[in-house]
């Protein structure tokens, strides 16, 4: 088992991440056992992994984490959650998470004042705080803001906004008249475009962009209101959780009596539009006050709808309150209100079939008479036009007979049916567009500079049924998430790139192929049903076919077979199509594709409202606007106006500085308190949140360019820090300040700011006057020291070049009087060895005089005989010397002949001792022959002492040519390498692109998944699992078919058990292939750590020199042959080592590497000042150099390889146990002589 004390986090189906520990390194995963025991031991791959931090953590900043992980995000996010901090930032963009509750003082007016004129990161995260960079950004850059918010439905986008326009309106001043229209639109809106859905209880139906517009002086002077596609479909039809417009229920609860009979209300279960949801929103108290007679069944049983916001009955008073502060008389209200109930009896006229009719018309049945009474009256329409209207159409013949002839054409059921909801979609839609019109005229502004806008908009949908409207809310949630991408991740990153910024570089899924897919003008899905609309007899199944068609081999469009749930694969291919978003698989119904993309009325309709009496109706249709005369190829259909509304959006949002809002959804059930790991990871990943934690890790959010800082501050500068340059000022404050270089870095022309340093600055900057004093007396300070510093490191570098051209002159001197030398000595060195070897004759001859001192006679005539081998000498030795040609052959002729009268002299002087002192002379010959032995045995030891130098020479020489030889070889492998570069090139990014695509693939396929076990939890379907994606790699396959070579498999192996097996198996290939298999899983944790280490650790415990692991690094992963194995081979190596962290006076170590074949053996590091480290394979391997010899490029650094009793001496000097050395061959004279001696 793996010992690994380090918690990390791990995936989890339910929870999103979990933690545990790892117990085992797999092939390609690592079993990990939570901590918490009601989680069992998984198998996860190790993207799925990642390191945590001990404790909970608790951050405003996401950027601020110990750990920048996805799982720390979601812990962070969780952990505020049970703490009612429902706001984080990840950099500057605000995380809101839904709290599903009222939280105390969260948005009073005291919190607005704390919040007003604050940095952003100064306090806690808030909506207020975005409002407020908002408006700073837009008095500061002289450019209109926009806020983006955005999120699934039931995040929390509509409070978001609420918030947003308050703060706005709120943040400087008491909101006058403008302000206060303004806030009043908002409830307005509510009531008109938002209902009740399964997933939100005011679920926003459209999309809105709210301009808030300020002049010079940043007042608030106007505003303006953009909204996108209102859901008609929702006015006639709703699910069974449902309800429709939140002002159909309102009127019914809330109006007066007076009112509820001049429009002839009931209850809700007495309409047909209502058929959904049938219930109230009430508290206790207003539901007494809410009559019995207009509670439907359904809620006298069930009781009211509960919501902390929403309120049927006050909500009725309150809109009524705000139409009337918007302007609007009580005789428009009532025109409002009696177009809302006219579409309520509408709906409520059915159609029968006539008995006797041929042509198959029909009639408005006798049950719904009172109904058409009831609505003719409130459109201010003739009955008898309204019932002919509505059960036929008008048409006027082109051909044959009269041109111009009007034909009437009876209508069958559905088509009366559909005629009826037409009308009133038409009357809803328009009187929508007409209040936002109404909106817009009571705030009204002349005079803008800039303004703020505040973007709104229904997040990413997907339901059981997915019809067109989805279809358009989700392309717009496409191009708005291709913003974000091009905004904050793209244009970040170019920006770094840009300014000379080294910030690594992240990858982001790019949705710009489902755009295309869907806005192409070629063959895009909305080019392809404006096509089919203009058909004589247009088909959904003919368009679908023609999508498919078109996109055939598209990755993003599928067929409904391809859905995992189950619900939609019952679907015909010609029934619908499957789009891979970015945030998951959607499949389309197209079954009122067409319908709804053509919202014109038939002329019979359109030509009755248009003659109505009802003075809105006839603001709501004028006359000569009619749709129906312009034909089939010329209408404007409702995707086209979409796609060019959204476009004119989106050119705002890329002119404007940009703000965004996430919101994230906690649970599913919409209930406080309750936090849903999965659910909320899967939107931080949809959202592009993720991506851009993992750019801020190495990013900086805030910038200024040098000029709009120095300008900033300007005012409240002195003037001795006025005069200087923009960028010297700016280094001058930040040095001077001391802040930190981690969290600050100059680009070009901007200075950048790690996330929430700007605030500290900007704080210190507009401190008060005294600390401005001391800020000035340092920047002086600074200016001056830095200053000084330039100018003695000038003389300095002046000094040392001065030095340097001294030194190398000597080194220059030194070089030339050692080659002088050496020439010399080379040419007489063999004269001066045969005057030395005569020379020592002399001192024999003084041995001589001194027996000679001891004779009684004779002595004379020795002392001659040595004057006579004295001058032989000196001729010699001045004969050589003046002949500088002589030969070695003369000189030792000339030694022989002196050494012979030598002998001679010595043979006199015995024969003379002889009788004299023979006793004292035979002692004494015995000593000069010990002494004699003595200079032999010397001579000998010297002569083995050469020996060896010269054989351990001989030994390093040959271990450089081998080198020599490896790098030359190397070098023409290289040449040959070279000429293959560009395919080989190619072929790697084809390999990196299908691995991209590959990965993408993957998290789309998890996307997929956990969309549809989202639906299938919500309406109790099931989820069927597509066939896995294929990796095409031929990287991959090469090493498949490796690992189909081999003997032995050992994918299954635990890392204990390959252990076990090095360190006990006498089989030589299953050996080999065990240590290729324990080191290439090492290799997998090590990089999994380091890319999982904490920020603010070093690299303390190195396995290897640096140079060794960047060698490995740089070198491509090549899918490496299988080897025949053969004896190993040990091989020794010593480098000079110092690690990361050490302080710059800190002497350097050395690192001691002994390689047994291909991977480490034993390995030492001996450092002065600590206590050496050494390690041995079997036991240290997690803290041991991982690579093979051969990664490490220890065999081509030049003197690196040393001998073994080299390493040896070295190992157990410090302590090292002797090493088993079986089956090495030996590299060394030590060796060489053991392994002799054991031959022998």
């Amino acid at each position: 088992m793996l010992e690994d004390t380090q918690l990390v986090w791990v995936r989890d189906a339910a929870e999103g991440y979990i933690q545990g520990r790892i117990t085992e390194i797999g092939t390609k995963e690592f079993e990990v056992t939570p901590t918490d025991r009601k989680y069992p031991k998984r198998t996860c791959h190790f993207d799925d992994i990642h390191s945590s931090c001990e404790g909970p953590q608790d951050h405003d900043d996401n950027c601020e984490l110990m750990l920048l992980n996805e799982a720390t995000f979601l812990d962070n996010l969780k952990t505020r959650y049970y703490k009612d901090k429902i706001y984080t930032y990840v950099a500057n963009i605000l995380i809101a998470v839904n709290p599903y509750r009222e939280i105390k003082e969260l948005y009073a007016p005291d919190t607005i004042k704390k919040y007003n004129g604050r940095s952003l990161g100064e306090l806690p995260p808030h909506v207020f705080a975005i409002a407020d960079k908002a408006i700073r950004d837009m008095r500061v850059y002289k450019l209109s803001q926009s806020i983006i918010v955005s999120g699934e439905s039931g995040a929390g986008k509509t409070e978001s906004t609420k918030y947003l326009l308050k703060y706005l309106c709120y943040s400087h001043d008491s909101a006058g008249p403008i302000e206060t229209k303004i806030l009043d639109a908002n409830p307005v809106l509510e009531a008109f475009g938002n209902a009740k859905t399964t997933r939100n209880n005011n679920s926003s139906r459209f999309g809105k962009f709210i301009e808030v517009h300020y002049d010079a002086k940043c007042q608030v002077v106007g505003g303006y209101i953009s909204h996108y596609l209102l859901e008609k479909s929702r006015i006639c039809t709703q699910s069974a959780e449902e309800r429709n417009y939140h002002v159909f229920y309102m009127l019914l609860a809330g109006a007066p009596q007076q009112l509820r009979d001049k429009l002839s209300l009931g209850k809700p279960d007495d309409y047909r539009y209502l058929s959904g949801c049938t219930q109230y929103f009430a508290n206790a108290k207003t539901e007494q006050l809410i009559p019995g007679s207009q509670k439907s069944k359904n809620h006298q049983q069930k009781g009211p709808l509960k919501d902390p916001i929403i309120d049927d009955y006050q909500h009725f008073h309150n809109l009524d309150k705000a139409l009337g502060r918007l302007g609007l008389s009580d005789t428009e209200k009532l025109g409002i209100y009696s177009l809302v109930a006219a579409v309520l009896h509408l709906g409520n006229i059915a159609f029968e079939e006539i008995p006797d009719d041929v042509r198959g018309g029909c009639q408005v049945s006798e049950a719904s008479e009172q109904s058409l009474t009831i609505t003719s009256g409130l459109l201010g329409v003739d009955q008898t036009e309204l019932r002919t209207a509505l059960v036929s159409r008008v048409m006027q013949s082109k051909g044959g007979g009269f041109k111009g002839t009007v034909i009437m054409v009876p209508l069958k059921i559905y088509e009366a049916s559909n005629a009826r909801d037409a009308l009133a979609k038409a009357i809803y839609s328009r009187l929508f567009d007409r209040i936002v019109g109404l909106i817009n005229q009571s705030i009204p502004f002349q005079a803008s500079n800039f303004y703020i806008g505040v973007l709104d908009i229904a997040g990413f949908e997907y339901f059981t049924v997915n019809s067109f409207e989805q279809f358009c809310i989700n392309y717009c949630n496409e191009k708005l998430q291709k913003f974000f991408n091009d905004n904050i991740l793209k244009n970040e990153q170019e920006l770094y790139k840009k300014e000379g910024l080294n910030v690594p570089e992240i990858t982001f899924t790019d949705n710009q192929d489902i755009i295309e897919l869907i806005e192409a003008k070629s063959n895009g899905i909305f080019t392809l049903l404006d096509e089919e609309s203009k058909l004589p007899k247009p088909s959904y199944s003919h368009f679908t076919a023609e999508v498919h068609k078109s996109w055939a081999n598209h990755y993003r469009l599928g067929l409904p077979r391809s859905s995992r749930l189950k619900a939609h694969r019952t679907l015909r291919d010609e029934e619908g199509f499957l789009v891979r978003h970015f945030a998951g698989a959607v499949c389309y119904n197209t079954e009122q594709f067409i319908e709804k993309n053509n919202d014109a009325l038939h002329a019979s309709l359109e030509g009755l409202v248009q003659e109505c009496d009802n003075p809105l109706l006839q603001t709501l249709f004028p006359s000569g606007s009619s749709t129906s005369v312009r034909g089939k190829l010329n209408f404007i259909s409702v995707g086209s106006k979409f796609k060019t509304q959204l476009g004119e959006l989106m050119e705002k949002l890329e002119q404007n500085g940009t703000n965004f809002i996430r919101c994230i959804k906690p649970n599913s059930k919409m209930i406080d308190r309750q936090f849903e790991g999965s659910l909320a990871l899967a939107q931080l990943k949809c959202s592009g949140t993720i991506s851009v934690l993992e750019l801020m890790e190495h990013g900086y959010p805030s910038r200024v360019l040098f000029a709009d800082l120095y300008s900033m501050y300007k005012s409240v500068l002195p003037p001795e820090l006025v005069s200087l340059p923009a960028r010297t000022f700016c280094e001058a404050m930040f040095q001077s300040l001391n802040l930190s270089a981690k969290d600050f870095k100059f680009g070009i022309t901007k200075v950048f700011f790690r996330p929430g340093k700007f605030v500290e600055f900007d704080r210190i900057m507009r401190s008060d006057p005294e600390n401005m004093l001391a800020i000035v007396a340092k920047v002086k300070k600074w200016l001056i020291r830095s200053r000084w510093v330039k100018s003695a490191l000038g003389a300095l570098c002046v000094i040392k070049l001065r030095n340097r051209i001294i030194y190398r002159n000597k080194c220059v001197l030194i070089a030339q009087r050692i080659a002088r030398g050496f020439l010399a000595r080379k040419q007489h060195r063999p004269r001066y060895q045969g005057i030395g070897k005569i020379n020592k004759i002399r001192t024999n001859t003084l041995k001589t005089i001194e027996i000679a001192s001891g004779l009684k006679m004779g002595r004379d005539e020795i002392v001659g005989g040595v004057n006579d081998i004295y001058r032989q000498i000196d001729d010699a030795i001045k004969k050589i010397k003046m002949n500088p040609r002589i030969t070695q052959r003369e000189m030792d002729s000339m030694y022989t002949v002196v050494m012979a009268n030598m002998n001679k002299l010595t043979v006199d002087l015995n024969t003379k001792l002889k009788e004299q002192q023979q006793a004292e002379e035979q002692e004494r010959l015995r000593k000069i022959q010990e002494a004699l032995e003595a200079e032999r045995a010397a001579k000998e030891a010297e002569e083995q002492r050469q020996r060896e130098e010269i054989e351990n020479k001989r030994l390093k020489a040959e271990m450089e040519t081998r080198r020599k030889a490896a790098e030359a070889q190397r070098l023409r492998q290289e040449e040959e390498d070279r000429r293959a570069a560009l395919a080989l090139q190619e072929q790697l990014e084809k390999e990196a692109k299908d691995d991209a695509k590959y990965r993408q693939q993957l998290e789309q396929e998890r996307r997929d998944h956990e969309l549809a076990l989202r639906l299938a939890n919500e309406s109790n379907g099931q989820v069927e699992d597509s066939p896995p994606v294929i990796r095409k790699s031929e990287n991959v396959r090469a090493q498949q078919q490796a690992l189909g070579k081999q003997k032995y498999d050992l994918s299954k192996w635990k890392y204990s058990e390959l252990r076990d097996a090095i360190n006990t198996s006498c089989d030589i290939e299953l050996l080999e292939a065990c240590r290729q298999e324990f080191h290439r899983r090492l290799k997998v944790y090590h990089a999994w750590k380091a890319k999982n280490r904490k920020r603010t650790t070093m690299d303390e415990n190195e396995r290897a020199p640096r140079s060794v692991m960047e060698a490995a690094f740089k070198q491509p992963p090549l899918v490496q042959p299988i080897q025949e194995i053969v004896t190993a081979q040990h091989r020794y190596f010593r480098i000079p080592f110092m690690r990361a962290n050490a302080p710059d006076n800190t002497k350097r170590g050395l690192w001691y590497a002994h390689f047994d074949g291909q991977w480490i053996a034993r390995q030492m590091e001996l450092h002065a000042d600590k206590p050496p480290i050494l390690l041995v394979a079997g036991t240290d391997d997690m803290q041991m150099c991982e690579l093979s010899l051969e990664e490490t490029g220890l065999t081509r650094k030049r003197g690196a390889e040393i001998l073994e009793h080299e390493f040896n001496r070295e190992w157990e000097r410090n302590g090292g146990k002797a090493y088993k050395n079986l089956g090495a061959k030996p590299n060394g004279p030590a060796a060489a002589a053991a392994m002799q001696k054991q031959q022998q």
